[in-house]
């Protein structure tokens, strides 16, 4: 396949090496003008520029680059992977989407992210779900560069676990930008932004981001808990986050898909 990103930090670096390993071609890389390092490669500063015969656009890039260049690539007919899912907390963001995808006969496919057990979640949505909760813990560091900074003294703590954040997915996702897209993917897989509760943890003890699923409905009632490692290049990105991207590839290349 011909493969354009969006971004160039650690996950992106992931899914690049990933991708030509297994024999796709990375035919363009689509950047802030003021990070193309040579105008001569294929980084390109503008969705205009992007070449007429990819295959599909993968973001790694966050919320506003889904934002801002998400609907230009849908009504350019390019098929979009993200694992940017807290964008769709903005409802501006979601129905723009929709209706580029719409217009250019694009599908926009939600990478999974740093969590399982979604399929079963979307299951259980078929018949009534009465609650859907997400926890999510890091250590101390893992939180850096987030709003949990002016709410907790992130060098000091030491021990114990410490609650910075406790609401909707929506505010999550909205309010922690790049740290929420987990929350994001269960609440798209299970009751939506406004009914799944939220709880964002600094823990002290733990050395991996622990994510965590709890529901409840006419299926019964679940608990799910994946304990993870971030990229080595950023403590804040989830490595399975990155691997969901080169899973949803792969699965799009299949005849047969599970």
């Amino acid at each position: 396949m011909k493969v354009g990103l969006i971004g160039q930090g650690a996950i992106a670096a992931y899914v690049r090496d990933a991708l030509l390993k297994r024999g796709h071609e990375i035919s363009a890389v689509l950047l802030r003008p003021e990070r193309i390092a040579n105008t001569a490669t294929i980084e390109v500063s503008s969705v205009a520029a992007l070449p007429a015969d990819l295959d599909i656009m993968i973001d790694c890039a966050g919320h506003e680059a889904l934002a801002t260049h998400g609907p230009s690539i849908l009504k350019r007919g390019f098929d979009l992977i993200t694992v940017s899912l807290g964008a769709l907390a903005d409802t501006t963001t979601s129905t723009s989407l929709e209706q580029a995808a719409q217009k250019g006969n694009a599908k926009l496919h939600l990478a999974s992210g740093a969590i399982g057990a979604l399929d079963c979640l979307s299951a259980a949505r078929v018949g009534k779900l009465t609650s859907v909760t997400y926890t999510g813990r890091k250590p101390p560091k893992g939180w850096k560069g987030s709003p949990a900074e002016a709410k907790l003294d992130l060098n000091a703590l030491t021990e114990g676990e410490h609650t910075h954040f406790d609401g909707t997915a929506r505010a999550a996702a909205l309010e922690y930008p790049k740290n929420a897209n987990v929350a994001a993917a269960v609440a798209l897989a299970g009751l939506g932004f406004d009914d799944t509760q939220v709880r964002l943890i600094a823990d002290a003890t733990a050395t991996r981001n622990i994510h965590e699923i709890t529901a409840e409905g006419d299926f019964g009632q679940f608990h799910f808990q994946i304990s993870g490692n971030s990229l080595p290049d950023n403590p804040r990105s989830s490595a399975l986050a990155a691997m969901s991207v080169i899973s949803k590839i792969d699965q799009l290349g299949r005849d047969i898909v599970l």
